[in-house]
């Protein structure tokens, strides 16, 4: 395998499932196997564990808002998790593409998850708060303006804590997925685009030159990049 540049960011590299033109079946197929592929890359069960439920409370509903939550994979399974804690935890996942909705909507429903087609800045303009704010592998889809859009609006939508989870791009990152995902997931999008997103991505010395200073980055192993919000800088309602 021949490797790509991956020194710096390949901003113009696009994933195929963004093209609204995409092989309807494929995509679908890519929504049906991200459950499988974040359990195995994208760490969230010790996200919840160690970052998100210590601010979950016993009494009354907690609420959480999954930033373009895709097929609603991570939005039912936190929801599943804080239940199995004994936590009462409502989760609204949002995404603006109509295809992702609609397929997130189709699934079996979860309690305590919604999903909305809106946007996180549709949300702010709303009023709307919750006590988490999440994303999972979305950072590295933005550019430079959108980007500050989603701290500026995690900022005043979060309560208590915002965290935003992506990869890490590197060669070994770039070299396990390819080789990993080879004999898998034929008829989807998850090997090509797997490995655009890692070319997408950002490195943590990277990633902090973006953020602001009240925005904390720190790497989860070899792979993971976890973007977290100084509880002090939440803009008060």
């Amino acid at each position: 395998m021949i490797l790509p540049p991956l020194g710096t960011r390949d901003v113009g590299a696009t994933e195929e499932m963004d093209d609204p033109g995409c092989d309807p079946q494929r995509l679908a197929r890519t929504y049906a196997s991200f459950r499988t592929v974040n359990a195995l890359v994208a760490g969230w069960r010790s996200t919840y564990r160690h970052v998100l439920r210590p601010h979950l409370r016993r009494e009354g509903v907690n609420t959480l808002l999954d930033v373009g939550c895709g097929g609603g994979d991570i939005s039912r399974a936190l929801a599943r998790w804080a239940r199995g804690d004994g936590f009462t935890l409502s989760v609204t996942g949002i995404d603006p593409d109509p295809r992702a909705h609609a397929w997130a909507s189709r699934q079996p429903p979860v309690d305590g998850v919604r999903y909305r087609r809106v946007r996180s800045e549709e949300l702010v303009s709303e009023g709307a708060r919750f006590d988490l704010v999440v994303s999972n592998h979305l950072l590295h889809h933005l550019d430079a303006d959108q980007l500050q859009g989603l701290l500026d609006d995690s900022e005043r939508l979060a309560r208590h804590a915002a965290v935003h989870s992506d990869i890490q791009r590197g060669r070994l990152a770039y070299s396990l997925f390819s080789a990993g995902t080879w004999p898998f997931f034929r008829g989807s999008f998850i090997r090509e685009d797997g490995l655009t997103s890692i070319r997408r991505s950002y490195t943590a010395s990277e990633l902090r030159e973006q953020v602001p200073p009240r925005w904390d980055v720190r790497t989860r192993g070899k792979f993971r990049l976890l973007l977290t919000l100084d509880p002090r800088s939440i803009t008060p309602p």
